[in-house]
């Protein structure tokens, strides 16, 4: 499983690229769009913002996947989004949008595992390495309540 120092050090390098190239390189890889996600902190309350990669969208729903490289722990974004499921996803480079967060649901996760593991053989090795179930997260508009005000 790669450590904590290697994650960070990739996304690091990933960043890296995209600020030198000033955003035309680094939005895709291996043709998945990469979206940047940001948390919110379950104990600092503080904004976390991580690079994924998308294997699957349909409109304007996401997914991402919550490996950690095949990692027996959840990756802290996920904890975080499960705390709280709002979150802002850039997309390509485009402003930021709200949106929510949430686990797949085992019906959803059924349909769109084999799509995902098909295309990106990568995230069925990363299954085959831990006993969790690896947790699909759905990306979705979040749609503003007009009586909130």
């Amino acid at each position: 499983m790669p450590s904590t120092f290697s994650m960070k050090a990739m996304e690091s390098s990933h960043r890296f690229v995209q600020w030198i190239t000033r955003g035309r390189v680094g939005w895709s890889i291996n043709q998945m769009p990469v979206i940047e996600l940001t948390t919110i902190g379950r104990r600092s309350g503080e904004k976390r913002a991580t690079m994924l990669t998308s294997p699957f969208h349909e409109g304007d729903l996401y997914v991402v996947v919550a490996s950690r490289g095949g990692d027996d722990r959840h990756p802290a974004w996920f904890l975080n989004l499960e705390s709280n499921p709002n979150v802002d996803v850039v997309i390509g480079g485009a402003p930021s949008k709200p949106m929510n967060a949430r686990a797949a649901t085992s019906d959803e996760r059924a349909r769109l595992w084999p799509i995902i593991t098909k295309r990106y053989a990568n995230y069925a090795g990363y299954q085959t390495k831990t006993v969790r179930e690896i947790p699909l997260v759905m990306l979705e508009p979040r749609i503003s309540d007009p009586a909130a005000g």
